[in-house]
């Protein structure tokens, strides 16, 4: 009954695999009876997830162009070389019991036949995996808001802060900027404009970028480029009218007041209305044909604001809003405000229990739940509750009546503490319930070294319900993150790469 389904688990539509019709891949797990899970993504949600399925019970497949979970908090860090790429990121394939790993996008879903559409990273090779429960953990992107100019010097002067790849143009960008302006040739005004950086966004990873940006400017910058620290501009813009708008009122505003007190100029309740290429003109009429035509000159991009000002800029990162994924908007699944429909038990209505949706690309139907912020820790949460429905109470199910639905979980324990060791804690501290239970476990941002801020004042948590601020948040940030490492590996570099950067500085190494 089951096993005919396996047989037809994995079929491919692309000639170029040798075949004449749709084939079957068959796989050593393929011949097990185990139910088979398919999870989109391996963020927050889709690692945890993925980690946390007994795979005695299930099969578990991943699909994701991303081989890595990427521990987002610390990586505002990696874009000035505070810590290394390679130290705050964790194999897909280190996933103890992964059936199958695919590095591909999904591109469409067929809910009566139970199949994910995709295709291969790397060849554009198009294949279908079945499913029996699908995870639908697939993120969000970054939200340009329609601004003209963003979307079109992406990657040259304008960057995002969302993947690893985005921190490496950045601190590449950021190397070229200063190693072009120390050029004996270049004129006082593209020196100026260069050496100035601009961060869009209030929240905590613009705010937390910002920071390393500074310290890397005040420590390493003032070391090797001496001569050009007077000339570095740092501007921070937000569109509303603070930062950090979901922590506590005085911890934003000493966040606020730091920032300043630091000589970087924040800008409140100002939008980025575009940014714009220009040309300074030839002084002999040559045309430039790498950076400009018809005589104009080398180009520049110039930043316009809601007030009506304009900033010449040499690097900008944007990291000022999210927007769905394009499988997500094609799916053909119930959406709101461009994130799929879920019940009050994470599973999306009209699929009969097959389906879940986690993390920002979910939301709670009317009637089935406060929409949640889009952090970290919700898609942890959320990825735990899941895991437990599959493990408890999904098992018994048999995925093989296509018609019914799957009942309902029983109690299961929230996500309350953040460590695994501390897991024990959950069914103590709180009340189980068959519905999902979000529990607030606190917000902090690093304010480069030695300062932060820490928001306990609605936490959860069995802890003192206080805000914090300057050193101690600082270490609170570094002691939390750390233990929350996934390898050995990872909590042995990232501490190592902590003392090197104090004692020896970051690396200014371009490649």
């Amino acid at each position: 009954m089951y096993s005919s389904k396996i047989a037809s688990s994995f079929t491919t539509t692309n000639p170029r695999f040798g075949m004449t019709a749709n084939m079957i891949r068959t796989f050593a797990t393929m011949q097990t009876k185990r139910p088979r899970v398919v999870i989109l993504g391996s963020g927050w949600g889709g690692n945890t997830l993925a980690r946390r399925i007994n795979k005695d019970l299930y099969d578990v497949r991943l699909i994701s162009p991303a081989n890595h979970f990427l521990f987002t908090p610390l990586l505002p860090s990696t874009a000035v070389g505070t810590l290394e790429f390679r130290a705050i990121q964790e194999p897909v394939r280190t996933i103890k019991g992964l059936g199958e790993y695919y590095q591909a996008k999904a591109t469409g879903l067929d809910t009566e036949n139970q199949v994910v559409k995709c295709q291969d990273l790397f060849k554009g090779h198009e294949f279908d995996v079945k499913y029996d429960y699908l995870c639908i953990s697939a993120g969000n992107k970054t939200n340009t808001f329609n601004t003209p100019g963003i979307a079109e010097r992406e990657g040259k002067e304008v960057f995002f802060l969302k993947h690893l790849y985005h921190a490496r143009q950045i601190r590449n960008r950021v190397l070229e900027c200063f190693e072009r302006a120390s050029n004996a040739n270049i004129s006082a005004e593209e020196r100026s404009r260069l050496l100035s950086f601009i961060v869009v966004g209030g929240g905590p990873t613009s705010c937390e970028f910002t920071s390393e940006l500074y310290d890397f400017l005040q420590e390493d910058v003032a070391k090797w480029y001496p001569e050009m620290v007077k000339d570095v501009k740092l501007t921070l813009v937000e569109a509303g009218p603070g930062l950090l708008g979901s922590f506590h009122k005085s911890l934003a505003d000493y966040y606020l007041k730091k920032l300043q007190q630091k000589n970087i100029d924040v800008k409140l309740s100002t939008a980025v209305t575009g940014v714009e290429e220009r040309w300074y003109p030839s002084e002999d009429g040559r045309v430039d044909t790498e950076h400009g035509e018809d005589g104009k000159g080398h180009h520049h991009t110039v930043a316009s604001f809601a007030d009506g000002t304009e900033l010449p800029f040499g690097t900008m990162v944007w990291s000022a809003g999210l927007a769905p994924v394009k499988f997500i908007q094609e799916s053909g699944l119930e959406l709101d405000r461009g994130k799929v429909l879920v019940d009050r038990y994470l599973r999306v209505p009209g699929q009969n229990g097959r389906i879940m949706a986690l993390g920002d690309c979910a939301i709670p139907a009317e009637g089935e739940g406060a929409p949640l912020p889009p952090t970290a820790s919700v898609a942890e949460q959320q990825a735990y509750y899941i895991g437990d429905c599959l493990n408890l109470y999904y098992k018994d199910f048999d995925v093989s009546a296509m018609d019914q639905e799957v009942p309902v979980p029983g109690p299961v324990a929230p996500a309350l503490m953040p460590w695994q060791g501390a897991e024990f804690l959950n069914k103590i501290l709180v009340k189980s319930a068959p519905e999902f239970q979000y529990k607030n476990r606190g917000a902090m941002a690093a304010m480069g070294f030695g300062g932060g801020v820490s928001d306990l004042t609605k936490t959860d948590l069995p802890a003192p319900k206080v805000a914090t601020s300057g050193a101690a948040a600082f270490f609170m940030w570094r002691s939390a993150y750390w233990t929350k490492q996934l390898s050995w590996s990872n909590m042995i570099l990232i501490p190592m790469y902590w003392f090197k950067q104090m004692v020896f500085g970051r690396d200014i190494s371009r490649f």
